[in-house]
């Protein structure tokens, strides 16, 4: 959309929203002529499965969204259409992705590390006998 069929009657706050709204409209233009230049089954090859995920939810939830902005455009609420639940279905899978992208990040437990470290920090009291018995062997040298 050039400047010159901007209506001028319009509030100049419209132009900048018109404005923001066609360079991010050119960002998502360039992004899929990128993510299309490659096929899908070349890219998903250099991936592994977790990431491979992501791409799919990724590229899900852009083609339902972008459906979303185009019911819109044409009155349509799109709250009441059944691509709001499909974008809930893909944030549910997206939340669960990145759980197990969390939990491969966590550091692992070396259960018997842990275990050597509690029992020396724990205080233990010696038996009354053993320190009769140190005392005893000490007087007799």
């Amino acid at each position: 959309m050039a400047d010159e069929e901007i209506n001028e009657d319009y509030p100049v706050e419209i132009h900048e929203y018109l404005s923001a709204f066609e360079n991010s409209i050119g960002a998502v233009d360039e992004m899929l002529k990128t993510m299309m230049s490659v096929s899908r089954n070349e890219l998903l090859q250099k991936l592994d499965p977790l990431e491979q995920a992501k791409v799919d939810l990724v590229s899900a939830y852009t083609l339902n969204s972008m459906f979303w902005v185009y019911l819109a455009t044409q009155g349509v609420n799109p709250k009441e259409h059944p691509v709001k639940q499909e974008l809930e279905r893909i944030r549910v899978y997206m939340n669960r992705v990145k759980e197990i992208t969390d939990k491969k990040k966590a550091g692992k437990l070396d259960r018997g590390a842990a275990s050597r470290f509690v029992k020396n920090a724990l205080w233990e009291p010696k038996p009354k006998n053993a320190s009769k018995v140190a005392n005893k062997g000490k007087n007799k040298n």
